[in-house]
């Protein structure tokens, strides 16, 4: 008599388990049971179904029941529910529709899979709210969008099936809001790449609004209301419920079988249970993460599929183990892609696990090949021994291929050396002579040989700026478009000629775009004897790190096309491919282009550098040009630009040297004159006055005043750098010196300062009520085109030289100032 296996659940591992024990014993009578309509369905293409993406229902039903039988005589028995397993009998009790009957087994294979988490919330019953796990599901979700007149949605959790249901419903031109209840999405990657991801869903119009449980849905007549914690409220025509998966196995509680502390199902290496012939795998199942030994819960498919192999193995007397998984994982969002293997840094630091870790920018293939664009990439190592731990990466490009690279190299024990050592196939269009997997390998072994020391992001936190220097190493170009607060800029180009502007005594904190040329400055300064660490993946990381995800309210709203461009000649458009270029690249190339334009004319720009998204709308928005319109495909960035129709658009015009510099490597030559003036004189240094004067200042540079900022005696303070500059003095000088406040972050208030205690209240008032700092205030006066004139003659006074002062100034007498105010029609003292 021959022996029978049974097989609860029809889906990854279950047919994977049954395919293949048929393939290996043709005398085993092999029985799925499986509670919903279809078997091996690809429930990962459940929302790209939902979105149209994939045409056809069809498409999604990778087997049926019929053709198991003719291909591998298997016995699919579909709306068949196994509702409790006796394994002292051998036996299942199986329901299907209203009738009940029992099934004895020789092998019993669990695969129930995982069911989505439903949380016991008033109104989640609501025929408005809904799940994604099955064909099922996704059929009642069309037939309810093609009977109703849907317009908005809200995905409620940020997972892979969340982020995958918010891009596929805006496919289908919905306004959508995804609400987590933690502080970012996708807990698979750190923070900073969460943010990334963020950015990207808010760059295609999804709404996110983070660290907000939902307590309640109202059911209206034609939308539903959902609650949030803080009593906010989010109407939408439909809710997807995304928010997690428990394993499905509550059939089994008083089996026997050992499950663990949330219901999984605890396995050896051979997918056995704790009870003989009982095996187990797919999403019900704990297993082994591969870098910690720990168990894990890992649900996905690869994982699922390669388990249910490895059971029949070793019921046909072919034995074989599962050693672990990394959870390597893919997904796609809008255009961009993110992956991630092994453990990220959360993890890490729940263990205990000592690491290191580099972050690079490169690009997906040589810069010279077209349509080069970044990828952001983190690798984390063991700080003893290199061995790789896990990897995260996003871009548009050979994402899936780093990864897997990674992946394949932790699995087999690797090191940062292995990856610097990887011999990786390389052409232009595929890759460069140094693949980002190399190029982390070599980052790692400049650390290790003690040839640069590394500071990482969140490190900055604690600077101590009476003992360490901010050291921008970029382009003044790029700096004109953002920096790290408290920095001083020397390009390295520059950096040899002007080392004795650095103080010796301190510790200087290198950084430039992505780390390469922050690496060669700190080269440069260890041989002339500096001590000096480089920022682990430079002003870009910084630069995502402090992106906030943005609540949209559901606006969708379209840059609309602009009639000029309608109106415009062919002749007139001029094209600029800048993509495989890194900032500042593209917008010295896009101002030598404008430079040789005439007014009316239109440049239609490419570039691949993700922050020129950001870079070409602060540019337009300081020179006397028109961004017509802006959009991201595939990693490529492609902005319209009309020459010489920037109304509204004035800086003002800026005399610093430094500000002079910047603009003839950025903007265009014609910079607004505005007689609609405003000047100011800024006599004292109080805190409370400065804050005033710099509020009012942006208040008027944004109702298109041009606005001049004077500053004299006291005020001057306000410009001061933060630290300590060398600069030859006379005794009256040096007293001068110490008695007056070094900076902004040093000022009093001019009533109730109590030692410093009223101005510290008055800074953290205004942080916790999201109001700018001085400091902010003053960065937004000078990226706003206000003039901030310092007076000569009140420096010299007060033994105040132009090295002290904040870059990005202006220096005058009182003829400037009195010229100033001649044009304009409000002049303040304050």
């Amino acid at each position: 008599m021959s022996k029978k296996a049974l097989i609860v659940g029809g889906v990854a591992s279950g047919a994977s388990a049954a395919a293949r024990l048929r393939r290996l014993k043709e005398d085993l009578d092999i029985v799925i049971f499986e509670k919903g309509e279809h078997i091996s369905f690809a429930n990962c293409g459940l929302p790209y179904y939902i979105g149209e993406v994939i045409k056809t229902r069809e498409s999604l039903l990778l087997q049926t029941p019929e053709k198991m039988k003719d291909r591998f005589n298997i016995d699919v028995r579909v709306n068949s529910e196994v509702v409790f397993v006796d394994t002292n009998e051998k036996k299942v009790k199986v329901k299907s529709f209203d009738k009940e009957y029992e099934e004895k087994y020789d092998y019993l294979i669990l695969a129930p899979g995982a069911r989505p988490i439903k949380p016991n919330l008033p109104g989640i019953d609501s025929n408005k709210v809904f799940t994604v796990r099955n064909v099922k599901d996704v059929d009642r979700i069309k037939e309810y969008s093609t009977n109703s007149n849907m317009k908005s949605a809200v995905v409620i959790g940020g997972g892979f099936i969340g982020i995958e249901m918010a891009e596929n419903l805006r496919h289908k031109g919905l306004d959508v809001t995804i609400v987590e209840a933690t502080p970012h999405l996708l807990s698979n990657f750190d923070d900073e790449f969460s943010i990334l991801i963020e950015k990207e869903l808010n760059d295609n119009k999804v709404s996110i609004i983070l660290n907000k449980k939902v307590v309640a849905f109202k059911d209206e007549d034609a939308t539903v209301k959902v609650v949030l914690e803080d009593n906010r409220e989010v109407e939408t025509d439909i809710v997807i419920s995304a928010i997690g998966v428990s394993p499905d196995t509550s059939f089994i509680r008083d089996s026997g079988i050992s499950l663990g502390e949330r219901g999984h199902i605890l396995v050896n290496e051979k997918m056995e249970t704790s009870v003989e012939g009982v095996y187990a795998a797919g999403d019900a199942v704990l297993v082994k993460d591969i870098v910690s030994g720990k168990e894990a819960y890992i649900p996905l498919a690869g994982p699922a599929n390669k388990q249910g192999r490895i059971i029949a193995d070793n019921i046909s007397g072919n034995e074989a183990k599962y050693k672990g998984s990394l959870g390597t994982a893919i997904i796609k969002i809008f255009d961009m892609v993110a992956a991630a293997t092994g453990n990220n840094e959360k993890a890490l630091k729940r263990n205990n696990v000592n690491y290191k870790k580099v972050y690079l920018h490169p690009l997906s293939h040589a810069g010279y090949y077209p349509d080069a664009t970044n990828l952001n990439i983190k690798v984390l190592y063991d700080t003893e021994n290199g061995k790789l731990l896990g990897a995260q990466v996003l871009g548009y490009e050979g994402v899936d291929k780093f990864i897997d690279v990674i992946a394949t190299t932790i699995k087999f024990g690797g090191t940062m050396e292995d990856l610097k050592d990887l011999d990786l196939a390389y052409a232009p269009p595929f890759l460069s002579a140094k693949s980002p997997a190399n190029m982390a390998g070599f980052i790692a072994e400049n650390e290790a040989k003690e040839l640069v020391d590394i500071i990482n992001i969140e490190d900055l936190e604690n600077l101590d700026l009476d003992k360490q220097i901010l050291l921008d190493t970029r382009d003044e170009s790029e700096v004109a478009l953002g920096s790290i607060e408290n920095s001083i800029n020397i390009p390295v180009n520059e950096l040899r000629n002007n080392l004795d502007k650095l103080d010796k005594n301190k510790e200087i904190i290198v950084y430039c775009a992505v780390g390469i040329r922050g690496y060669i400055a700190v080269r440069i300064l260890k041989a002339y004897g500096y001590r000096a660490k480089n920022l682990n993946g430079g002003y870009k990381s910084y630069v995502n790190w402090k992106y906030e995800a943005k609540d949209l309210n559901n606006s969708i709203s379209n840059r609309s096309e602009d009639l000029a461009m309608k109106e415009v000649a062919l002749d007139k458009i001029r094209e600029l491919n800048a993509t495989g270029l890194s900032c500042p690249g593209p917008l010295m190339q896009v101002k030598q282009m404008m430079d040789m334009m005439e007014d009316g004319e239109i440049l239609k720009v490419r570039a691949s550098d993700e922050g020129f998204y950001r870079d070409i709308e602060a540019w337009t928005k300081i020179t006397n040009n028109k961004l017509l319109d802006i959009e991201k495909n595939k990693g490529i960035i492609e902005a319209t630009i009309l020459k010489g129709s920037g109304e509204g658009n004035s800086t003002g015009n800026r005399n610093s040297e430094t500000t002079d510099k910047a603009l003839a490597s950025t903007t265009s030559n014609t910079i607004v004159e505005n007689n609609n003036g405003q000047t100011m004189v800024v006599f004292s240094g109080d805190l409370d006055k400065a804050i005033a004067s710099f509020i009012i200042a942006n208040g008027a540079a944004t109702m298109g005043k041009k606005v001049t900022m004077f500053f004299t005696f006291w005020g001057l303070n306000i410009l001061r750098k933060p630290e300590k500059v060398n600069t030859p003095k006379n005794i009256i000088e040096k007293a001068f010196g110490m008695m007056m406040p070094r900076g902004s972050k040093k000022l009093g208030l001019s009533r109730m300062n109590m030692g410093g205690m009223g101005a510290k209240m008055i800074r953290g008032v205004m942080k916790n009520k999201n109001i700018q700092s001085l400091e902010d205030l003053m960065t937004a006066a000078i990226e706003n085109g206000i003039e901030i004139v310092a007076c000569t003659m009140s420096m010299d006074v007060m033994g105040i030289k132009k090295e002290e002062l904040i870059d990005g100034i202006t220096y005058g007498g009182v003829g400037y100032y009195l010229g100033e105010a001649n044009s304009s029609n409000v002049n303040l003292f304050i």
